[in-house]
């Protein structure tokens, strides 16, 4: 069983390397026929309100009191928040304050 490996065989394999070089000339700064395709993600609701509060991602999740992980998925758009997390998120862009100050752990009562 041969096994070297063939230099320039497939059209493929030649598409991926002229496409790698020139990716490589477009980022040296060189002129190229490279399309370039900028992607901005849109702001999400949750993201907004996060951000609202100036607070991390973590900080969020703790503070209403739901994973990390689902914050990061809402602010990905790969999840929605349920009916009652989107109305506390509708209320944190409307009444930032005031929900800090309701849902800081320093003003509970144990």
């Amino acid at each position: 069983m041969d096994k070297s490996v063939k230099r320039g065989g497939s059209r493929l394999a030649d598409d991926i390397r002229a496409s790698l070089v020139e990716a490589r000339d477009y980022a040296s700064g060189k002129k190229t026929g490279a399309v370039v395709h900028r992607v901005k993600p849109a702001d999400t609701e949750a993201r907004e309100a996060r951000l609202m509060l100036g607070l991390s991602q973590d900080e969020f999740a703790a503070l209403i009191g739901t994973a990390v992980g689902t914050v990061r998925k809402w602010e990905l758009g790969t999840r929605r928040p349920s009916g009652a997390a989107r109305t506390l998120i509708d209320v944190i862009k409307k009444e930032p304050k005031a929900v800090r100050r309701a849902l800081t752990k320093s003003d509970r009562v144990a």
